[in-house]
């Protein structure tokens, strides 16, 4: 690809993320957000990603949907391979830098955190952390957690969200700094 696609692409992505991920040839079934979308997170065959609806996929995610080390052996036998679609349900946070490998069906309500490597299938109401993900609570244990520290502005966005958090924590101002 030249310097113009390079160019087009990260336009595009910054623009209309969940319209360049369909363009790729990603499936997506309802709303996704990406937070931070390249080539790279949809690997070289995004066709086989399927997102279900309400998806927030944050910065530095990957969905490879081959084994890439099947190349090396190719000399010993040229037609190895391992490709496997991946499948995710509705109501889905992927956290940042999460990997998930071929072959894995994520359920829905499901959370996974940052960095995780997410190699099985991960069922309904899940949080799953770590490398390899395993599983760290239901996500109704979660809720019950998050509900006992909110901080009750998650419905505020943009000016009004930072100027309650300089509040709360005590930071100044941002016209007054």
């Amino acid at each position: 690809m030249g310097l113009l696609g390079r160019v087009r692409d990260r336009v595009q992505a910054n623009m209309d993320p969940e319209a360049f991920a369909r363009r790729l040839g990603a499936n997506l079934n309802g709303r996704v957000r990406f937070y931070g979308i390249s080539r790279a997170t949809l690997g070289s065959e995004p066709w086989m990603i399927t997102f279900g609806d309400n998806v927030i996929v944050a910065a530095g995610c990957q969905f490879v949907t081959h084994d890439g080390g099947t190349m090396i052996l190719r000399k010993e036998q040229p037609d190895l391979e391992w490709s496997a679609p991946i499948r995710i349900g509705d109501d889905v946070y992927f956290g940042v830098n999460t990997l998930v490998l071929p072959g894995v069906t994520i359920g829905s309500r499901v959370v996974v955190g940052a960095h995780a490597v997410v190699t099985r299938d991960v069922p309904d109401n899940s949080v799953v952390a770590g490398n390899p993900a395993r599983l760290i609570c239901s996500v109704d244990e979660y809720l019950a957690k998050m509900r006992a520290k909110s901080l009750g502005i998650g419905h505020l966005v943009g000016e009004a969200k930072d100027r309650e958090l300089r509040r709360i924590y005590g930071y100044p101002d941002a016209g007054n700094s």
